[in-house]
């Protein structure tokens, strides 16, 4: 993959090719105004599409001070289909986004020694992925973010493409687009 045009603002660095989508998720999270995020693109990562996670240099500073990354792949390989990125909607290209920042939201709750925690729990019990990922979801539909994850979940759980397989993975871990309807419909009312 030849180099990628990066646009640097404040303290986020982000890929030209998806500036919009990143502008468009961000805006919706105001509290990470100040916090530092770089949007990476990779070749392709193992088991997703994207994933958010602290930078390992600032892992034990002070919650205000800590930086973040999101690696996107550009191509999303799922068994025998690839997905490019290009190819993917606007709308639920934000919404993933806007997921992993729901992610970013989560972490700036949690000291040094919780999030080293997090990490270890994430990688050993299936359980704690399903709640971190309903987590994430969560923080999104409560940053009016639903139609976008809406369209998201729908983009992945109708695409004829994608395995069986990875639709079930994503049924198990992640709420349902009747779930985030449910919470919507909670919040309006509270």
């Amino acid at each position: 993959m030849g180099s990628i045009d990066t646009i640097h603002f404040k303290n986020k660095i982000i890929p030209s090719l998806i500036i919009n989508e990143a502008g468009t998720a961000l805006s919706h999270y105001p509290e990470l105004e100040e916090i530092s995020i770089e949007f990476k693109l990779k070749p392709t990562l193992k088991k997703s599409f994207m994933k958010a996670q602290p930078k390992l240099s600032s892992i034990f500073k002070s919650k205000e001070k800590r930086a973040y990354v999101i690696l996107m792949s550009t191509t999303f390989k799922i068994d025998n289909m690839e997905l490019h990125i290009k190819d993917i909607p606007e709308n639920v290209l934000i919404g993933w986004l806007g997921h992993e920042l729901g992610h970013i939201m989560d972490y700036l709750t949690k000291s040094s020694f919780n999030l080293v925690l997090f990490g270890i729990q994430y990688l050993i019990s299936p359980n704690y992925i399903r709640q971190a990922e309903r987590i994430a979801d969560t923080y999104a539909i409560k940053h009016s973010m639903q139609d976008y994850i809406l369209a998201t979940k729908r983009f992945i759980l109708n695409h004829s493409s994608l395995s069986e397989k990875y639709k079930a993975r994503i049924r198990r871990l992640y709420l349902s687009p009747d779930e985030i309807l449910l919470l919507v419909k909670e919040q309006e009312v509270s």
